[in-house]
């Protein structure tokens, strides 16, 4: 599943108009550096929390280690636990071209990738993955819900290490301004009171404590529902590393039905608040019902509604797939696709062998379709956007957005001819594989560590849950696609009995008054600059 379980982009009137460099490609493909308007835009791009483009700035002081991440993140390795594809007429450690730029536009363009399915080799990978192959020991041992208990417990005792409150209570204490660390608290100070002695001596003071105030817990409150995100299915043609649904071509049953998707098409229709259909996976494409669920939703509520695909981008060569980009430019359907890095090396890490090249001549098959284009290029007289998502290889923040966005422009334009329209950074979220990687290299204390020491107040007013329905293969509703990895259920009661499905309610808006679940993996969502 695309790290990025992202949701959308709502535009506000009031923008800053800045100027920075950017690349473009011209009609024979050389990329030449202009200077480029930018709207900084007060709510952009919908994630479990915020990015950069949409919190107020805030001082290095307050955020640590936000910004302290290279935007060169090329330079960034880990050790390779995957095998990875030998070098074959390109250079794996920078993703450039090594033949004369004429050259280039026939390397990448691969048409011969289409039609070609990536699952074989994806397979063939897992079962020389040592840590996958011993995480499915233990699933089948334990469950999947005894998996996600026992990172929860992980989590909480890394916590524990760092005298970290739970994060709820966490919240409340940010967000009233209380600095556990200092030893203070909101109560009144001691006063004194007169005691009469028996003896008739005079009388003495004696110090009285004071009753501690009680302090009102912080409560996430709903809005009123804007996005409706769709996990439609876990199956999918990668295995990436970092996946928080652990989504792989194993994952074959978990994928909704016909009946399902006709029921939130039904809750589309009947909430009129929702403006952005958001759909995910796994690859959410290879769910049989994927096309039905974006044609039905475009001819219920018109041209009004944006519709997300979060798109791997190697799924638009298997087999079966090959005319998908036009099934997705027909529709004006927004692309919202992952790409960690732009070098192959580190694609190929995260993501597995021959990723990187699949997904470059993906992006090229997009904008000759007209996505990532200006308006009065393309002809198809829309908007065809095309966003790409970054997220750290390992254990650290992202870069600033805003930089590293530049600097993806430049790589892809100059090295590629690729061009796109925006770049979100996300935090890794410490759930299920990510997790596992970290719990393996012993780096989980610190993760938890560097997500608190960095927590920001500005994302909380524009988390994911507070305005996103999240919905489950199986049709059970979420807050959002983290609890639903971790099965917190909307409305269950306190031992996770019960909870709603899309079939217990009309619209959307009956969920308005059902508390929002929270727990210690939400400290991801709320550091520096938010998760997805």
């Amino acid at each position: 599943m695309l790290v990025f379980t992202l949701a959308l982009l709502l535009i506000v009137a009031s923008t800053t108009m800045t100027f920075v460099d950017a690349w473009i490609a011209s009609t024979n493909t050389a990329a030449r550096r202009i200077s480029l308007p930018t709207t900084t835009i007060t709510t952009a791009l919908k994630m479990s929390a915020v990015n950069e483009t949409m919190a107020k700035p805030r001082s290095s002081a307050s955020l640590p280690d936000f910004g302290t991440t290279t935007i060169e993140v090329d330079k960034i390795k880990l050790e390779k636990k995957r095998r990875k594809k030998k070098a074959d007429g390109y250079d794996t450690k920078v993703g450039m071209d090594k033949k004369e730029p004429e050259q280039k536009e026939n390397k990448w363009r691969r048409s011969d990738l289409f039609g070609s399915s990536l699952v074989d080799q994806t397979m063939d990978e897992l079962k020389n993955d040592k840590d996958f192959q011993s995480t499915q020991k233990r699933i089948a041992k334990v469950g999947l819900a005894g998996m996600s208990k026992e990172e929860r417990t992980q989590r909480r005792r890394a916590l524990d290490k760092l005298n970290v409150q739970p994060f709820a209570k966490f919240l409340t204490e940010q967000m009233n301004g209380q600095a556990k660390t200092s030893g203070e608290d909101s109560s009144a100070a001691a006063t004194t009171s007169t005691t009469k002695t028996d003896d008739g001596s005079e009388p003495s003071s004696v110090a009285v404590a004071p009753k501690p105030k009680r302090v009102k817990p912080y409560i996430l409150k709903r809005k009123a529902p804007t996005i409706l995100q769709i996990n439609i299915g876990l199956y999918c043609n990668q295995a990436c590393g970092h996946c928080h649904v652990e989504s792989s071509p194993l994952r074959t049953t978990e994928m909704m039905t016909a009946e399902t998707a006709a029921q939130c098409l039904e809750l589309l229709k009947n909430t009129p608040s929702i403006d952005t259909l958001d759909i995910t996976g796994g690859a959410p494409e290879l769910n049989a019902h994927f096309r039905y669920l974006v044609s039905m939703a475009r001819v219920i509520r018109g041209k009004d509604l944006t519709i997300i695909d979060r798109c791997n981008l190697t799924v638009l060569q298997e087999p079966g797939q090959e005319d998908l980009v036009d099934f997705l430019k027909d529709q004006d359907v927004h692309v919202i696709a992952s790409l960690p890095c732009y070098s192959a090396e580190n694609v190929d890490t995260q993501r597995g062998g021959g990723v990187f090249e699949r997904s470059i001549a993906a992006l090229l098959a997009l904008n000759e379709a007209g996505y990532g284009r200006k308006r009065e290029e393309s002809d198809h007289g829309s908007r065809l956007q095309l966003d790409l998502v970054y997220n750290p290889l390992g254990a650290f923040l992202p870069p600033p957005q805003e930089k590293l966005q530049v600097q993806y422009q430049e790589q892809l334009a100059e090295n590629f001819g690729i061009l796109f329209d925006q770049l979100y950074t996300i935090t890794n979220m410490p759930i299920k594989r990510f997790a596992d990687f970290l719990h393996r290299r012993g780096e989980l204390s610190e993760y938890m560590d560097l997500l608190v020491r960095n927590f920001n107040p500005d994302t909380v007013e524009e988390l994911m849950c507070l305005n996103t329905i999240n919905v489950g293969w199986d049709g059970k509703i979420y807050d959002c696609d983290f609890n639903q990895q971790l099965g917190y259920n909307v409305g269950v009661d306190s031992i996770h009995r019960g909870g709603k499905t899309v079939f217990d309610i009309d619209s959307l808006d009956e969920l308005r008054d059902i508390r929002i679940r929270t727990d210690n993996h939400c400290f991801g969502c709320t550091a520096g600059m938010g998760s997805s």
